[in-house]
This record gives structure tokens, C-alpha cells and sequence, in this order.
């Protein structure tokens, strides 16, 4: 989102930038060529009256030495040319003699061409009494000479015109150097706009990206997280105060259920133990027969639900988050909890492989995560899995960089609708609803998962029976 903000930012600051340089590049330009005119018009006018003035060879003499010197010194051409185009005199060569000589050649010869057709046009103008009042725009590239035109005499005494075909080397120079200087002018500025847009921009993200990890600490099951971010516009401040104490209070409500839950089945154990010993202390005193199968059967649903109990509170326990994640190495939880299930699997009669482990497997998780997982995983095996069956236990490196544990029995499986439910707590297939468990074993194991930054998943195998993968996020 900050890179979207400066790129925002920075199109709006590259428009203002230019909308400001370009007026003034241009405005510079017209000025610089206006300023030229106005010099090069003056001389003009003084050519012109003295060529007004001139009735002897003297006079003539001194017309041709005056704009002779103008010549040399600026490197121009000037021509003076009466009423039917004769040239009456002229001074200067180069470029500048050749457009001078152009303005000063017939008018149907002048339309050949462009440029020329300019200078003709500034020519008839003057000619009819009207000086020039306008220059092409210089720029850096262009044009190299400028022609202008003053009439000779005033109104109906217009004797000729005086023309002037001055290079504008050192005009288009200025402009390119002023141009340079606000390029490098509005470089600089953007450049330090652009400082100061990133800056803001890092001031107004920071406590939204701290408020976002916040976010996503709260979704993973750190109920401890909070915004800590002190930064920012006073509306975003707001958010995160008022965030922290909705953080706040949703950890203390599901601190009280889960304390409650943990008391509950704490304070229901006592009494429940109590009276599996008095049912055990009675049982010498039943004669056979249908009293001793109905006292069997209640010993029996009073070590259920004193296993529930244990079950409830492992659960609270695991939710309550006291631990942070932390390093560990899921190939030797791998290997320790295969070797400690390997001799209850073969009481059942049941294959439990663990083949290709590598040396290790570093991941991030609750401590003793992946062994108190798989704990719940293999015993959910023993239980569902009929004599005879395997159990195969892998774990790898995934190409994202998680530690996967996977693993897979060719035991009956779940029905493809009834996947979904085997992670919720107290979720019984039909099937197996007679089989001895209070039905939180996955679901404990889930919340050890996402508790870890992970997660649990549940799919069918192939041919038949059930896979679960475990994914744990890399250290």
C-alpha cells in the first residue's frame, strides 16, 4: 500500500512539476525573443533613417559603412531595398546574407519556400509602412536566423524597407541555459518532494502495517498481541487505542470461558475420581449377574468422562497461548514419538513405518508441538484403524519452506462430507461411535497447529482411509 501511495504521489508531484516548468520555459523563451526584437529593432530604425536621409553618394557612402560595421561586429546581414525590391544596399554574408537576400527577392520567388516566405512577408509589410511586431519563438533547436523588416519613411512616404536577417546563436544559447536551470530547478524539487512524500507516506503507514500485524498475531492465536505503534495522524492513533482495547477485551472474555472451562473440569475430576474408586470398592461385594454388567458399564462411562475431563482441560490449556512459538526440530519429534507408538501399534497388530526422515527439520512451533500432535494423530490410528492395517509416517521440506508432516493409514476412512468435522471438538463419525475417545483428540491437535503459526488438514487416501497433514511455518 506505501508503494501505491508514493506512486499517487509521485504522478501528482511529476504533473505539478511540469505544469509549473513548462509555462515557464516557454514565457522565458518569449521573453528572450522579444528582448531580441526589441534590440535588433532599434537598430533597424536607425538604418532606416538614414537611409530616409540619403540623397548624395556621401550619404550612401555612409549608410553602407554604417551597416557594414553592424555586420561585422554581430555577425548579421542587412539590405536596404527600395520600393520595387532593387537592393540599394547590403553588408554581411553567411546564412544570415542568404535569408536576407531571400526577404529581399521577388515575392512569387519567396513562396517557394517556407521560411522564405516569412522573410518576403515581414518585406511587403514594411513596404506598406508597418514595422515587425513578431519573432518566431526561439528555442535551443531552432531557427538559426530571424529576418525583420522596418519601412524607409513613414505612411505615404515610404521610400523602401530596411531588412535585417540576424542569427540568434546567442539567444537560443540563453534560452538553453535557462531551460537547464529549470529543469534542474524542478529536478531538484521533485526530488525533494519526493523525500518528503516518502516520508509521509512512512508516517502514515507505519501504524496501519503495525495494526495489520497486530491483526494477524490476533487471528493466529496470540491473544497478547497489541498495536504498539505510536506513530501517525491523530485518527489512526484513535484506531489503535480503540483496537488495543478491543484486543483487550476480547482476551479477557475468552481468558474467563477458558479458565472456567479448565476450573470446571478441574474441580469436576475430584468428585468424578471419588466415584470411580467407590465403584471400584463395590464391585467385590455384587453377586453375578445383570447388577454386575450394569456396575461394569457405569465404571465404564465414569472412566469416559473422566477422560473427557482430561481432554476439556488439555484444550483450555493449549488455548490459553502461555507459550510463544519457538525453534524446534520436527524429524527428531518424528523419530521419538514412532519409537515410543511402535510397541503399542504391534499390540494391535497394526505396521507403523517412519522411512525416509531426513537429518533434520527445523520449524517454528509450540514447544513439543509436532510430538504432542502426532501423539494424537497415532493414537487416533490405533483406535480406528482395524488389525492388520499400516501406518506410514513421513515428514519433508515443502517447496515454501514449511516442515510437513504427513501421516497416512489404509484403514475404513471418512466419508468425503464428513472430513470437515473431524477437526471440530466432540465430532463423531456414526460408524465409530462406540469407539472409546471423548472426540477432541484432532481438535486439540488442530489448535496446536494454528497456536503454532500452522496448520491441520484432513483428506482421504487412496485407495481407502485417511491422510492428515500437519504444516509448520519454517524457523
Amino acid at each position: 500500500m506505501r508503494r501505491r501511495l508514493l506512486a499517487v504521489l509521485m504522478v501528482l508531484m511529476g504533473a505539478a512539476a511540469l505544469l509549473l516548468c513548462v509555462p515557464l520555459a516557454d514565457a522565458y523563451a518569449r521573453g528572450r525573443t522579444e528582448h531580441l526584437l526589441l534590440q535588433r529593432r532599434s537598430e533597424a530604425v536607425r538604418f532606416a533613417d538614414l537611409a530616409d536621409r540619403m540623397r548624395t553618394a556621401a550619404d550612401r557612402a555612409e549608410l553602407s559603412a554604417e551597416i557594414g560595421r553592424y555586420a561585422d561586429l554581430y555577425g548579421a546581414c542587412v539590405v536596404v531595398v527600395d520600393t520595387a525590391g532593387e537592393t540599394v544596399a547590403r553588408a554581411g554574408s553567411g546564412p544570415a546574407s542568404q535569408a536576407a537576400a531571400d526577404a529581399g527577392a521577388d515575392a512569387d520567388t519567396d513562396a517557394a519556400s517556407g521560411a522564405s516566405a516569412a522573410a518576403a512577408d515581414a518585406r511587403r509589410r514594411a513596404l506598406t509602412g508597418r514595422s515587425t511586431d513578431r519573432l518566431p519563438t526561439l528555442r535551443p533547436w531552432g531557427p538559426r536566423t530571424v529576418v525583420l523588416a522596418e519601412p524607409v519613411g513613414r505612411d505615404e512616404r515610404v521610400s523602401g524597407a530596411v531588412l535585417l536577417a540576424v542569427p540568434t546563436d546567442a539567444a537560443r544559447r540563453d534560452v538553453a541555459v535557462r531551460w537547464s536551470l529549470i529543469a534542474a530547478g524542478a529536478v531538484a524539487a521533485f526530488a525533494a518532494a519526493a523525500l518528503v512524500a516518502a516520508g509521509i507516506a512512512r508516517w502514515l503507514m507505519r501504524p496501519l502495517l503495525d495494526l495489520d500485524r497486530a491483526v494477524e498475531r490476533l487471528t493466529a492465536g496470540s491473544l497478547r498481541a497489541r498495536a504498539v505503534s505510536d506513530t501517525g495522524p491523530p485518527e489512526l492513533r484513535n484506531l489503535r487505542q480503540h483496537f488495543n482495547v478491543m484486543a483487550e477485551a476480547m482476551a479477557d472474555s475468552m481468558g474467563r470461558q477458558r479458565d472456567f472451562v479448565a476450573d470446571a473440569s478441574h474441580q469436576l475430576r475430584n468428585p468424578l475420581a471419588t466415584l470411580v474408586l467407590q465403584l471400584e470398592n463395590v464391585e467385590p461385594h455384587i453377586v453375578p449377574g445383570p447388577g454386575l454388567d450394569e456396575h461394569s458399564r457405569a465404571l465404564d462411562e465414569a472412566e469416559r468422562l473422566e477422560e473427557l475431563l482430561d481432554g476439556l482441560l488439555s484444550l483450555a490449556r493449549v488455548e490459553s497461548g502461555t507459550a510463544d512459538p519457538g525453534h524446534q526440530d520436527v524429524a527428531q519429534a518424528v523419530r521419538d514419538r514412532v519409537t515410543a507408538w511402535t510397541p503399542v501399534f504391534r499390540a494391535a497388530g497394526l505396521h507403523l513405518t517412519a522411512a525416509g526422515l531426513p537429518e533434520e527439520l527445523p520449524a517454528r512451533a509450540l514447544p513439543d508441538a509436532a510430538g504432542r500432535i502426532l501423539d494424537s494423530l497415532l493414537d487416533n490410528a490405533v483406535k480406528f484403524v482395524p488389525r492388520d492395517g499400516r501406518v506410514e509416517v513421513l515428514a519433508a521440506r515443502a517447496e515454501d519452506g514449511s516442515a510437513v508432516v504427513r501421516v497416512a493409514d489404509d484403514g475404513p476412512g471418512v466419508p468425503e462430507d464428513q472430513l470437515a468435522l473431524l477437526l471440530r471438538r466432540f465430532a463423531r463419525s456414526p460408524e465409530h461411535q462406540n469407539v472409546r475417545g471423548s472426540g477432541l483428540g484432532l481438535a486439540i491437535a488442530d489448535e496446536l497447529a494454528r497456536g503454532s503459526g500452522g496448520r491441520l488438514e484432513v483428506r482421504g487416501n487412496v485407495p481407502h482411509g485417511l491422510v492428515v497433514e500437519l504444516r509448520l511455518p519454517p524457523r
